[in-house]
């Protein structure tokens, strides 16, 4: 089975283009969108393609990527439609040979986002992050976009230093700098900063949802993220493995609540700000998540001591919370608990070739 004759992820997608949100601000417009093959942003344009069909919207999705045919085998469905377009393209080069004139909204979602990367491409996690959305912000400013909005990250708290329960935006926490894994949080950081600049210098309008720990059935076989190893393992039928104590406490996202937050950021949220994409419903500590994964498919809960390039890639925090009141406020609405969104992501895992 492949993934869009799954009837759970359809319902996924349905669920996303119902949820109540300006669509009319996307009628006939145009959007470019790095990291579309990406779990996050694969679920992206299903749910824009699906507001296409079904609201006659007529807003023509860009995909932007390095692969043509990766990009091909994900996006088969609506490869030939007329509101869907692939564009082969490094995001670390400046994108200047591009079919239109105007792209009413760019968003910049291309991220090196797991332990692996981390470890192994440190430079191309910072360039991304940083090179990456400069072009991207560039091309944004030279074709007239309406609004750009930077995919950042729970990382930009860094540690809890004991003086808050939950992060709220303002929040700034402690990160060693001087660090090979300070290489993604802090290139996050730059990043922010950078849409800063180009908001007071380019007068360019830029949001900034703000994604924690995401995960779901888009989710890349490639994705060395804990909580992506322990799904994983569960529709191999393979007993979770925890490489810690388990004691950190994290918000999670399935992606379908991501990317209704991600809509709702671009949609609704305010010139410069930034809204953190979070729910206190899927707040869990990771042995507890891991018996959650573990119990779901009858397996058990074994420990394991990471490897020097796994641990290299590990994220140090060991609290971080996101308070999410502030994009709630806009109107968003999360759907689903880290049960019943772990539940959905092995279901249609389990059902997928």
């Amino acid at each position: 089975m492949n993934i869009y004759d799954n009837m759970l992820y359809q319902e996924d997608i349905e669920n996303t283009a119902s949820c109540v949100l300006p669509w009319d601000r996307l009628q006939d417009k145009s959007i470019l969108i790095s990291g579309a093959t990406g779990m996050i942003g694969s679920f992206l344009v299903d749910v824009l393609m699906k507001k296409n069909i079904q609201n006659n919207l007529n807003c023509k999705i860009y995909v932007l990527g390095r692969n043509e045919e990766k990009a091909e085998k994900r996006f088969f469905n609506f490869w030939n439609d007329k509101n869907f377009q692939f564009v082969l393209h490094d995001i670390n080069v400046p994108l200047v040979d591009f079919p239109d004139e105007s792209v009413n909204y760019v968003l910049h979602l291309a991220s090196n986002t797991h332990p692996l990367a981390y470890s192994k491409d440190p430079i191309g996690t910072i360039t991304t992050n940083i090179i990456g959305l400069k072009n991207m912000l560039d091309f944004a400013c030279v074709h007239g976009a309406e609004r750009v909005a930077f995919a950042s990250s729970n990382e930009i708290y860094g540690e809890n230093r004991g003086d808050i329960e939950k992060f709220t935006e303002d929040y700034c926490g402690y990160i060693d700098c001087n660090t090979l894994r300070a290489g993604y949080p802090e290139s996050k950081r730059c990043g922010e900063a950078l849409c800063q600049a180009y908001i007071s210098q380019k007068n360019l309008d830029v949001v900034i949802p703000r994604l924690t720990r995401s995960y779901g059935p888009t989710l890349l076989k490639t994705d060395s993220k804990a909580m992506s190893q322990f799904l994983h393992n569960a529709v191999e039928g393979k007993d979770i493995v925890l490489k810690s104590a388990g004691t950190q406490y994290y918000s999670y996202t399935y992606v379908t609540d991501a990317v209704s937050g991600i809509l709702t950021v671009l949609l609704c949220g305010k010139t410069g700000e930034a809204y953190n994409i979070a729910d206190e419903q899927s707040d869990i500590m990771l042995k507890d998540l891991a018996a959650i994964i573990a119990g779901s498919v009858g397996k058990k809960v074994i420990f394991q001591i990471p490897d020097s390039v796994e641990s290299d890639g590990y994220s140090k925090a060991t609290k971080a919370r996101l308070d999410g009141a502030k994009l709630m406020s806009l109107g968003w609405k999360p759907k689903y608990s880290i049960r019943d969104g772990v539940t959905r992501t092995i279901s249609i895992l389990g059902a997928l070739d």
